[in-house]
């Protein structure tokens, strides 16, 4: 058996193949590019049970991963997050079956991680040297992180907003860190700049194609965890959506080997009021999303104007009966509360969206009481100290309460 079973890169608006073999990049036609694998084969070789006894990483499904060598993989412990059952929060929105896929726990305190451990790792196989990127923060720190394991020199461009911890990690890790007063979209102008100057490889984020398997894996461990049946939701925050994409491509794929039966789980995009392209092109049925003007809010995370992948994700979305949908900062912070008052868990403001959508989706009718239902954290709540605000008593000395 292969080590990995890829086979090659696929476009997903024009269709035509790319070598993975070699440094690629965009489509001709500018579109992001998809892995695709020998899944006839992989069939055959392999059963899910095999899966049995080994390490609990995401790198247990690296014949679903584009890495062809297991001496490349660049690895921090990533993968395999609790998937935990919140029951006093389902009882506050009236779902019997609610869960939480938590990202918190893994290298770098957010999902961004896995899509860093699998695009450094394949990056080192492909011999790059040098990469740049620009990112709302938790990216930029990921990609900083692993590219040092690697040996591989990062350049990252964020936002002058971004929170502190996040340009911290950057730095630390020896980075090239510069801030931008402006917003990621602007961040990415400057990286496309400095890539065509120097021909650094561009690890914006589906300007190459392997960040989305790393994401991917959300999926196949939820798909994994909940013993190989499907949930009837997953709602996912959406910034530049690659983490939906990918759950959506995971499950697609594990329904070809045979590892999956039955419907797909309705895929739910949550997006900020403040910055909701793809919330807007879901309610005009459009293929495509416009830029977002003036694009503000709390959860920097998902604060992109335009994704690149806008198309992928709406595809998703439209493919699963899913659905897209906006709520406001207000509404994160409070569920942002109530899950750490309810079930002890601090999360970060962007998975307080998705929790946020949850609630409302749920008091709406859009899912039912007995559905199975699985919303995504994609990072630690102390990685954004300022979103929360707090004035405890102060007790002098001697003082009792």
């Amino acid at each position: 058996m292969s080590y990995s079973y890829l086979s090659h890169l696929e476009c997903p608006q024009c269709g035509d193949h790319y070598e993975a073999e070699k440094v690629q990049q965009l489509c001709v036609c500018g579109s992001p590019l998809l892995v695709r694998y020998k899944l006839d084969k992989l069939k055959e070789d392999l059963r899910r049970e095999e899966l049995d006894g080994r390490k609990a990483d995401l790198w247990r499904y690296h014949e679903l991963l584009p890495v062809v060598d297991e001496a490349n993989v660049v690895t921090l412990g990533e993968g395999m997050t609790p998937l935990l059952e919140l029951p006093r929060l389902g009882d506050d929105y009236g779902l019997s079956s609610l869960f939480m896929k938590d990202e918190s726990l893994v290298p770098s305190g957010s999902f961004k991680a896995r899509g860093a451990a699998v695009g450094v790792s394949k990056a080192k196989e492909l011999g790059v040297k040098k990469l740049a990127m620009p990112t709302n923060g938790n990216a930029g720190a990921a990609w900083a992180l692993y590219s040092a394991r690697a040996g591989i020199e990062a350049t990252i461009v964020m936002p002058q907003d971004a929170p502190k911890i996040t340009r911290s990690e950057v730095a630390l890790a020896g980075a090239r860190l510069y801030l931008v007063n402006g917003l990621i979209s602007d961040a990415g102008k400057i990286v496309a700049r400095e890539v065509a100057d120097k021909g650094l490889y561009d690890a914006s984020t589906l300007k190459e194609p392997y960040r989305i398997e790393g994401k991917k894996t959300m999926g196949l461990e939820i798909a994994e965890q909940l013993g190989w049946e499907m949930p009837d939701v997953i709602l996912y925050p959406t910034g530049g959506g690659v983490g939906l994409i990918g759950i959506y491509k995971a499950l697609q794929e594990l329904k070809e080997i045979g590892w999956l039966e039955g419907r797909l789980p309705r895929l739910v995009a949550v997006q900020a009021e403040g910055c909701a392209p793809i919330v807007k092109a879901w309610e005009e049925k459009a293929e495509r999303s416009e830029f977002w003007p003036d694009s503000e809010t709390a959860a920097f995370g998902i604060n992109v104007p335009k994704a690149l992948g806008d198309f992928l994700v709406l595809k998703a979305v439209y493919e699963t009966d899913g659905a897209a949908i906006a709520v406001s900062d207000a509404e994160m912070s409070l569920e942002q509360a109530k899950i750490a008052r309810l079930e002890g868990s601090f999360i970060c403001p962007e998975g307080a969206a998705a929790f946020a959508a949850a609630r409302k989706l749920a008091q709406n009718g859009w899912i039912k009481p007995d559905e199975r239902v699985v919303v995504l954290n994609t990072g630690a709540g102390i990685k954004y100290p300022d979103s929360v605000q707090i004035d405890p008593p102060l007790l002098e000395i001697g003082e009792f309460i």
